[in-house]
């Protein structure tokens, strides 16, 4: 019999593995360390049921208190019990977290390429103006999503809501074996260009010293956010704030040269504008590639307080914010530099810095 009743219990264990209905998963109580139904997808379940997790019966979840551990106690408990992230993130917070994550290594390459492939100054401003527009409705859809789906995740979540799981799971996986890395190698190339650069003024900078350069901060980087959460938190705060300075003295020192009269560059702002169309679709690309992380904001969700409202504004402040950044930026360098100079220099921030 004990065979038996063992076999028994093996069927009905794979049974539950095997089947296409959704297991139910019980949380333990705080208070008094019973489990407590899940409600997710709007049902409460208890441990009443059968193995395989069926739904007690009616009967069952109004059972008095002594009948056991194993059943429902209530609702209130099992919301109580219910995790949620805390919700800090106000506006000024939400609008810090876009302009911060938006503003990076975009604008200090970008800006050479979007004149090689517009031509000219005034179509660069154009397009400039115009990925910042495109990015601000890309936003606004992205803050309907997430008003009507108030969980952290972004991309995740929305694939999760529209399509299943499987799409969700794989771009989850795509973004962590490709997308991510990507930047992180983009970003980690800018850096190191304009850290080398720094010390050789005569020639190129070694394209295998900038490459071990890159490799060396990656390995830093991973270091340090594998060590201590705190001391990532701070080295980010940082090199966010060193970041702020650079562009606020890039902006303050063009625009001085720009009252002094430094004009002659943006005197025949069209003259040499491209007529290709491929050229104008790859410096959309080129000056998108400044403006990612508009989306950011989005994968945290859960802790913006009233994300109804505070969402959408952050998105409408702080998008405009970085395009306007981006255009006194692209003034100031011209201010300095010519658009040939533009061109040639392959970090434009440290030829605007010897000037």
């Amino acid at each position: 019999p004990r065979r038996r009743r063992m076999r028994g219990k093996l069927r009905d264990l794979l049974t539950c593995t095997f089947s296409s209905e959704p297991r139910p998963t019980l949380h333990r109580s705080r208070s008094s360390g019973n489990n407590v139904p899940s409600s997710k997808d709007g049902v409460l379940w208890a441990a009443g049921g059968d193995d395989c997790g069926t739904a007690p019966d009616e009967t069952d979840t109004l059972s008095d208190p002594g009948a056991g551990g194993d059943k429902l106690e209530g609702t209130d408990s099992a919301q109580d019990d219910t995790l949620h992230l805390q919700r800090r993130v106000g506006l000024f917070s939400g609008v810090a977290l876009i302009v911060g994550t938006m503003i990076g290594s975009g604008i200090f390459v970008s800006p050479s390429g979007l004149l090689i492939r517009t031509g000219s100054v005034g179509m660069s401003f154009v397009i400039w103006i115009a990925c910042g527009v495109l990015s601000l409705l890309g936003a606004l859809a992205y803050a309907e999503l997430g008003t009507m789906n108030t969980s952290s995740g972004a991309e995740y979540a929305y694939f999760m809501d529209a399509f299943g799981p499987l799409p969700a799971f794989l771009f989850s996986w795509v973004s962590t074996l490709v997308l991510k890395p990507s930047q992180m190698a983009i970003i980690c190339l800018s850096f190191a260009k304009y850290a080398v650069e720094a010390f050789v003024t005569e020639c190129e900078p070694p394209e295998t010293v900038v490459k071990l350069v890159s490799v060396l901060a990656i390995l830093v980087i991973m270091y340090i956010n594998c060590y201590s959460v705190n001391l990532a938190t701070g080295v980010m705060n940082v090199f966010t704030a060193a970041k702020l300075v650079a562009i606020l003295i890039v902006i303050v020192g063009g625009l001085w040269k720009f009252i002094e009269g430094n004009t002659q560059n943006i005197e025949q702002p069209f003259q040499g504008t491209t007529s290709s169309i491929g050229n104008v679709a790859t410096a959309f690309y080129t000056g998108l590639w400044a403006y990612d992380g508009w989306n950011n904001l989005n994968y945290v969700t859960e802790e913006i307080k009233n994300p109804s409202k505070n969402l959408p504004r952050a998105i409408i402040i702080g998008i405009p914010l970085v395009t306007v950044c981006y255009v006194l930026i692209n003034i100031s360098y011209l201010a300095v530099m010519s658009p040939a100079e533009m061109v040639e220099s392959e970090a434009v921030a440290v030829t605007f810095g010897n000037r």
